[in-house]
């Protein structure tokens, strides 16, 4: 049972961030917001990106798939209070993760475009954490996990962790300080990068850190 609702939950959670909100985006702008393929394949971006989709396909799709082949569950959490509280979590992730997409606004997008300025958004989810939607999506994640806590998605959960982390920190956050400057360094000096108050960058560390990726 909890496999059939973590398959479904994670076909909500496609339907709804990927495909709702692309539609909207387009009816809205006429553009998709999807730069995925401008990302040259086997880049850092490319396979941050990748590493994040495999990720959530074994968590989503592995991981009900391995129980119904017979993998046994990490036993420590096969409890039914740990797969209630990933219902919850993983229901609360959707709609949050949706919330944050939609307060992007024209700003949303998949990817990154180098040479595209978009508008920074600091205000309702973004006032509270730097990248909501990617905290929301892995609350998700996590929550599909602990409703069927087999290795296969214990190992995606972590994978798409890794992917997201190296997509924010090496991708997103380099280009948006290009673009936006002393702003942007304002904004990351006093916003958590995934939890509030945690990952700030001081104004010392992102001018050293920009001055490494030139050299």
């Amino acid at each position: 049972m909890m496999a059939a609702a973590a398959l479904t939950l994670f076909v909500v959670m496609m339907l709804l961030a990927g495909a709702l909100r692309t539609l909207i985006q387009r009816h809205r702008t006429g553009d998709s917001g999807n730069r995925r393929t401008l990302s040259p394949r086997g880049s850092l971006g490319w396979s941050a990106l990748t590493a994040t989709d495999v990720g959530y396909l074994m968590v989503g799709v592995g991981g009900p798939l391995a129980h119904w082949l017979g993998l046994a569950p990490v036993s420590v959490l096969q409890h039914p209070p740990i797969h209630v509280l990933g219902v919850v979590l993983a229901v609360l992730g959707i709609l949050a993760a949706f919330g944050a997409q939609m307060a992007l606004g024209a700003s949303w997008r998949i990817g990154v475009d180098q040479s595209e300025r978009t508008a920074l958004v600091t205000s309702g989810p973004f006032g509270w954490v730097r990248n909501p939607i990617f905290t929301a999506v892995l609350v998700t994640i996590l929550g599909l996990t602990l409703m069927v806590p087999n290795l296969v998605a214990l190992i995606g959960w972590v994978l798409a962790l890794v992917g997201i982390e190296t997509q924010v920190r090496r991708i997103e956050e380099p280009h948006l300080h290009r673009i936006h400057g002393e702003p942007y360094d304002r904004y990351t000096a006093t916003v958590g990068r995934f939890l509030p108050g945690l990952g700030r960058l001081r104004t010392d560390r992102r001018a050293a850190t920009s001055k490494g990726d030139k050299s």
